[in-house]
């Protein structure tokens, strides 16, 4: 399991896969320097409930991933993240979508290709 450490302080634990979904669409927004809501389900280990964080150009950001090879991106969920992530309601968490495989790319390929 990898970590998003949120402003140096917090740390919040996602699988490896989902952090490398998560780090491309964060860093779209933060390129454009573009603040918004990033919000998840927490586990029943942590209350079953939604936690919810400001993502802001200023506010350091470390993607801590426990395993050495990059995940492959699912464009069908890459996409979609996205556009939760342009809502009014920011960037919401989902389970992943779309098929395995042949939508799939290096996570060091550029969106849309």
């Amino acid at each position: 399991m990898g970590k998003l450490i949120y402003a140096g302080t917090t740390e919040i634990g996602f699988d490896d896969r989902v952090l490398a979904h998560l780090q491309i669409v964060v860093g779209l927004k933060l390129r454009r320097k573009e603040g918004f809501f990033f919000s998840w389900r927490d586990e029943q280990s942590v209350g079953d409930g939604r936690s919810a964080i400001w993502i802001d150009p200023a506010i350091p950001l470390l993607f801590r991933y426990s395993g050495g090879r990059q995940p492959k991106i699912n464009k069908t969920w890459l996409e979609a993240l996205t556009l939760s992530s342009n809502s009014a309601q920011g960037l919401q968490l989902t389970e992943e979508i779309g098929a395995l495989g042949a939508d799939e790319v290096n996570a060091d390929t550029p969106p849309g290709r």
